[in-house]
């Protein structure tokens, strides 16, 4: 067997499927459904499933959820303005804020 014909033919095939489960799909438009679908994610634990339709109309359908493990045996949702970044800065000197620990800026200017 051609290792290309056998490429084309699976291309072919995730076209067709694609096809075929957009057809299929509903769009989630509440956030009972959104909690729905949460749930049944999360082995059908309807707490997750709530804590996850509150993170999406919070942020709306072009927001980033990001879920994390925690240390404690309470679920929790933190929502973040802006942008968040995890790798600290590259001088001390960038915090004008030292209660918060932030480097915050008024008017920036991102390029």
């Amino acid at each position: 067997m051609n290792p290309m014909d056998l490429k084309r033919g699976i291309d072919k095939a995730v076209t067709a499927l694609v096809a075929e489960l957009k057809k299929a799909s509903k769009a989630t438009t509440t956030s009972k459904e959104i909690a729905q679908v949460g749930s049944i994610s999360a082995n059908s634990d309807e707490t997750i499933g709530k804590i996850i339709a509150d993170a999406m109309d919070k942020v709306g359908k072009e927001g980033v959820i990001t879920v994390e493990d925690g240390k404690s045996l309470e679920s929790e949702l933190e929502v973040v303005e802006g942008m968040l970044f995890d790798r600290g800065y590259l001088s001390p000197y960038f915090i004008n804020n030292p209660e918060k620990q932030a480097a915050i800026s008024g008017q920036p200017l991102c390029v």
